[in-house]
């Protein structure tokens, strides 16, 4: 752990705050991430609700320690040196769910594909293309999660967030400012709490049938089997990221333990024993081949974290 920062101090007042307050301390962060890559985290903690992760953000202001606020974990490369400060997981955490009508509220660490299928239960439409997707409902909205035409842009009507200040906020339809892959959240210090999901009723069977569709697509095409981030890069306009690496003749291009999916080229999977520094190698070497190749800039899907 690093001794720049009062962790003694920071956690005696926390557990006044909460005896009962979950906390890893040295905790690897290749058992919470997909890639399973990434060294140690300082301290992780998983806070129970909204209110409990705004007053660990405001303590840990008031400690002068930094933090970053993770889901799942499925789109993160992680430092080998691993993250300084305060990890804060919402994933099984901020889980609640609740249903009415044709909305479903539900906290920030719920998965995408859990929600689905509730939505499924109640023969809501309008998640189906959401139901592959790894992440949690935080994510999904900061970065527009989308997949086979979909988008959160299109279900999200209300959400709620922790300002930079630390006070509880929401901001409704348009607000959001979604965007290819983005939101007004990405990139700020803005900490998403709860989101409000609009659907429509349907048939259950047609929307079962057509989430069945798309993850058999999914496993079809998509390396799930083996770790990963996910999408390794954007999609460039006019082009598919994976057809000009395939076409670049780097399917299957290894270096340590990172390789470029010999299913899918625009997946970066960890072969077992891959190092952040790798996975780095990989995609600088991908773009500047790709770059050298087409003219095209490659920019990565993939959020890296820590001490790179």
């Amino acid at each position: 752990m690093n001794a720049h920062y009062d962790y003694k101090g920071f956690l005696h007042d926390l557990q006044k705050i909460d005896s009962n307050i979950k906390f890893l301390l040295n905790e690897p962060m290749k058992n919470h991430t997909s890639f399973k890559i990434g060294g140690a985290a300082d301290i992780l903690l998983l806070p129970r609700d909204g209110m409990q992760l705004a007053q660990i953000i405001q303590l840990s202001k008031y400690y002068n320690i930094p933090y970053f606020v993770m889901g799942n974990g499925t789109n993160l490369l992680v430092s080998d040196k691993g993250i300084r400060g305060l990890t804060i997981k919402t994933h099984n955490a901020i889980t609640h769910i609740r249903v009415e009508e044709t909305y479903i509220k539900a906290g920030c660490g719920v998965l995408l594909s859990k929600l689905a299928n509730i939505a499924l239960k109640h023969s809501l439409s309008g998640m189906e293309f959401a139901s592959g997707i790894p992440g949690t409902l935080g994510g999904a909205i900061v970065m527009n999660a989308g997949a086979y035409g979909g988008e959160m842009k299109d279900i999200v009507a209300e959400t709620q967030y922790i300002d930079e200040d630390g006070s509880i906020k929401s901001v409704k339809n348009e607000q959001h400012e979604f965007d290819y892959r983005t939101s007004m959240f990405q990139g700020t210090k803005k900490i998403i709490i709860e989101s409000t999901l609009k659907l429509q009723h349907g048939d259950a069977h047609k929307i079962k049938q057509f989430m069945d569709d798309l993850n058999n697509r999914r496993k079809e095409k998509q390396p799930l089997d083996m770790p990963s981030a996910g999408s390794a890069f954007r999609r460039p306009n006019g082009y598919y990221a994976g057809k000009l690496i395939q076409d670049s003749g780097l399917r299957g291009y290894t270096i340590g333990g990172a390789q470029v999916s010999e299913k899918h080229c625009g997946f970066i999977v960890n072969k077992g024993n891959a190092t952040a520094k790798d996975v780095l190698e990989l995609i600088h070497y991908i773009q500047d081949t790709v770059k050298k190749n087409f003219n095209v800039e490659l920019n990565p899907e993939i959020k890296f974290v820590g001490e790179m």
